[in-house]
């Protein structure tokens, strides 16, 4: 580990924050922020940090305050705010009592806040108040964790980080926690930093950088004494190796997402689906491949703080689990011995102690595939990353225990469940409601035109992860570009000839390989052509046959295959026209090859409502422009009619406006609406089709 301290970034930090917060606080964060810029520390909201120093009340009087790192706030981007401001002396008085209920704890903490407002306290803040020193950082840094979990640690750490630093025996979170600390350190009160086992590190300072270089030189220490230790190597893994496991996992993934899928006995949205995020290296796969390490992977996380986004223990899948029936048996399995788990390591009813939605959330967050790598779970793409990271953490410190030949010791089950389901640490999980699409991956054709970007903005607003399928080119990156910029990695564009076999089908292996499957199909993709059938070039009418017909076919059939494998149903939503029920002259290719496309999609909604996919229609009539960006096929077809009515571009669309009943404009977002209507499946409706047209008598369905 680097030392990353410097006077310059120092100086920044008290110039941003000291005028409000003082000098100390300022430090305290720049300090933090250094510790959670380093993976190797703290990973997504672990660890805290603290000052003492002081705060003025309403009467101006100046009293005792601890500065405690918020729950759940990320030391990484932490600032001021970030760390909640107590009165300390009545906070060292608690030390005194026999014992504190975690409900009695976090309503002391919420009592003695000095600022109302501020983000409830770390569940370690008494551990911070009871230590005497000024500057308190505590991390999980992944060299200390190798050392402490496993058989015969607390001796390794003594050796590798010599007699100054305290190792403590693990002890439950909370107020026995900050108990324990405060008796180890008065029992050696020369120490410079201490070891919670299989918990993290403790280092203290009377300024933030003494107490960061401490972290920083006990961490080095661990790391040399482990890199001393190795004695196994990791097997090679050949390139070619990896290109089979990343084909065996696009195979293997829409499986296991069916698998993992809780059925909710709702025949309208029959399943709850996960996210599935791969971690496939070189390294993961040759640890997959080492003696015994079924023993050593299935077990416990690193730390207590990884419990409620891991689960206690991974689902191992054998080498050559390929078919539904060989995932779905080991997924069962590993339910059931979940419930057994909650069963046995409570020591209350489980109908008293837990609500049913946690209670039953048995699925795993980790599946270990051997051959292929490890596959991350989580309800939406923001959890699943966040398990990807805790993975990576988990299995290199895993792998570097058996490299050294140790024996991995995590913490007991009852252990496990105490802190799996302890209130203060389930508040970091947040109570963000989901919405209403996710869990849904959908993807979108002709993503880049009118129609289509206000279907993707649509989609993303619900919560949707969404693949953005267009031709490659500046409409496509730019469209991708201002989406992330709101959405971030919940879009993903992808380019996509849909008249080409090749380019659908690894269109849909990004898809797998990103998210693990997909749920939504929008067929948007289409081309307009203007001339009469007396003058058509067949060249011309190809041309959109191929677009409009076989492009739609193409992915109707992925699709199907796809939904079949994974088992849990789907939609699918074919953007059609009124031109199918009204065509126009001079309009005869667009008509002909929508309606075939529509056709094609109400043989869908036929062939795949056995395997729960309904398929519907939208038939829009004109839409002009999403904002700024305008459409494809009015740029086609557009100027000829503008010249057949005698308009301009405004007198154009002025006309559309007018000819239906309502006079109303139809939008992109009108478009989107009803895509999303069939998304969301507000009506157990197949085979239909919805037009968005303001009314017109003549394009009515019949």
């Amino acid at each position: 580990m680097k030392n990353g301290w410097s006077e310059a970034d120092a100086s920044y930090f008290i110039t941003q924050y000291a005028a409000r917060w003082g000098v100390d606080l300022a430090l305290r964060t720049y300090a933090s922020r250094l510790l959670g810029a380093e993976k190797e520390l703290v990973l997504h909201g672990g660890g805290n940090t603290s000052v003492k120093g002081e705060w003025t009340n309403i009467l101006g009087e100046k009293i005792p305050a601890l500065f405690v790192k918020a729950s759940g706030w990320d030391l990484a981007t932490l600032t001021p705010e970030g760390h909640s401001p107590l009165g300390l002396t009545f906070l060292q008085r608690l030390q005194g009592l026999p014992e504190l209920s975690e409900t009695a704890m976090v309503q002391v903490l919420r009592a003695n806040l000095l600022d109302p407002s501020a983000a409830t306290p770390s569940i370690e803040t008494l551990l911070h108040a009871f230590l005497p020193h000024q500057f308190i950082d505590h991390t999980h840094a992944d060299a200390i964790l190798t050392l402490s979990n496993q058989a015969g640690g607390a001796a390794l750490l003594a050796e590798a980080l010599g007699e100054e630093v305290i190792i403590l025996p693990y002890v439950h979170p909370g107020f026995a926690l900050a108990q324990a600390v405060a008796e180890a350190f008065a029992q050696a009160p020369q120490s410079r930093g201490m070891v919670l086992m299989k918990h993290g590190l403790l280092t203290w300072g009377e300024t933030a950088q003494e107490a960061y270089l401490v972290t920083v030189e006990l961490v080095n220490r661990a790391e040399d004494y482990i890199a001393e230790q190795l004695i196994h190597p990791l097997p090679p893994v050949e390139t070619v190796r990896m290109v089979e496991a990343w084909d065996r996992y696009t195979e293997v993934a829409p499986l296991l997402r069916g698998a993992l899928a809780v059925d909710t006995a709702d025949p309208d949205h029959p399943f709850h689906r996960f996210i599935l995020r791969p971690l496939i290296t070189p390294d993961v796969l040759a640890l997959l491949e080492m003696p015994d390490v079924q023993t050593l992977l299935l077990s416990s996380p690193l730390t207590t703080d990884h419990l409620i986004r891991l689960k206690p223990l991974p689902l191992w899948l054998e080498p050559g689990s390929t078919t539904a029936e060989r995932i779905h048996v080991p997924v069962y399995l590993y339910r059931q011995a979940y419930q057994d788990y909650l069963e046995q390591a409570s020591d209350a009813p489980l109908d008293a102690l837990l609500p049913v939605a946690e209670r039953f959330d048995a699925s795993p967050r980790l599946v270990l595939m051997p051959g292929i790598g490890v596959v991350c779970v989580g309800r939406n793409s923001e959890e699943a990353d966040i398990v990807w990271d805790l993975a990576v953490q988990t299995l290199a410190v895993k792998g570097v225990i058996a490299r050294m030949g140790g024996v991995y010791e995590g913490i007991t089950p009852q252990e496990q469940f105490a802190m799996e389901y302890y209130g203060p640490q389930r508040a970091k999980l947040g109570q963000r409601p989901e919405g209403s699409l996710d869990r849904c991956v959908a993807l979108v054709t002709g993503a880049a035109g009118a129609i289509g970007s206000g279907i993707c903005r649509e989609l993303l607003s619900q919560g949707c992860h969404l693949v953005l399928t267009d031709l490659p080119g500046e409409r496509l990156n730019s469209l991708a570009a201002e989406l992330r910029m709101v959405h971030g990695e919940r879009v993903l564009p992808v380019a996509m000839d849909v008249t080409d076999a090749r380019s659908v089908e690894e269109g849909f292996r990004q898809v797998i390989q990103n998210w693990g499957g997909l749920d939504l199909l929008v067929l948007n993709a289409g081309l307009a052509h203007v001339s009469s059938l007396e003058n058509m070039e067949m060249a011309s009418f190809q041309r959109l046959h191929r677009v409009n017909v076989e492009g739609t076919l193409l992915l109707l059939s992925a699709a199907a295959r796809h939904f079949r494998a994974q088992g849990t149903g789907g939609d699918v939503v074919l953007i059609s026209t009124k031109n199918v029920f009204a065509p126009g002259a001079d309009f005869g290719a667009y008509s002909a090859t929508k309606a075939a496309a529509h056709q094609l999609a109400r043989v869908a909604s036929l062939e795949l409502a056995p395997l729960g996919v309904r398929v519907n229609m939208v038939a829009p009539d004109g839409v002009f422009a999403d904002g700024k960006r305008s459409s494809g096929l009015w740029a086609e077809v557009g100027p000829d009619r503008m010249r057949a009515r005698g308009l301009d571009a405004a007198g154009l669309e002025a006309y559309y406006q007018n000819r239906n009943l309502l006079k109303a404009r139809i939008t992109a977002t009108h478009v989107a609406k009803a895509v999303l209507f069939f998304a969301t499946r507000q009506t157990p409706s197949t085979g239909i089709t919805l037009p968005v047209d303001g009314g017109l008598p003549d394009a009515t369905p019949r």
